[in-house]
């Protein structure tokens, strides 16, 4: 099985196009962590009763952040997606985040996202569009979720398609170096 953290992102930065894959779907309680030695989806943990995630969560293959992991993405789309759901987006903008744990603060920051297939969110092209409670209860829901596991996460700012796709272009690059394709 392929690890899928090295799949093809697609990235096509005209269209502000690219692919994730769904971790953990909207509305639910657990959070699951795709592990590539494994090639599964472990439960990593569990949110407190009455709290969900509010959209899809997942990562954005063949990338990697501040963190060493691959850069998380929101996906806004009309019903969830299932754990492992390999998604086409359209790049609306980022939630620029300081994250604090373990004495240790990176940038930690969240590609905000709909899928391309969409009815809700089809004529949503930037982050801009969307309506302001929401990306507010957006960025609350990752202040307390950190909260939650022992983590500050603070909101440093908010930016548009390119400003993600500058995060995303720079992702690429720090995964190329760390894991270099292998020679034909």
């Amino acid at each position: 099985m392929p690890d899928l953290t090295s799949l093809p992102h697609h990235l096509d930065a005209e269209k502000r196009q690219c692919r994730a894959i769904i971790e953990t779907p909207k509305h639910g309680r657990n959070k699951f962590n795709y592990d590539p030695e494994s090639g599964l989806f472990e439960l990593a943990s569990l949110l407190p009763e009455g709290m969900l995630f509010p959209f899809d969560f997942g990562f954005i293959p063949s990338t990697l952040g501040e963190d060493g992991d691959p850069l998380d993405v929101m996906v806004l789309m009309d019903e969830p997606a299932h754990v492992g759901c390999l998604v086409e987006l359209r790049i609306l903008g980022v939630i620029e985040a300081e994250q604090t744990g373990d004495g240790k603060t990176l940038r930690n920051d969240r590609v905000l996202a709909a899928a391309v297939h969409s009815y809700s969110y089809e004529e949503i092209t930037s982050i801009g569009q969307l309506n302001k409670s929401l990306v507010s209860q957006i960025e609350q829901f990752f202040v307390t979720y950190n909260h939650q596991h022992g983590k500050t996460f603070k909101i440093v700012g908010r930016g548009e398609p390119e400003r993600a796709l500058r995060l995303i272009e720079d992702g690429i690059d720090a995964f190329t170096r760390e894991r270099p394709a292998p020679p034909q």
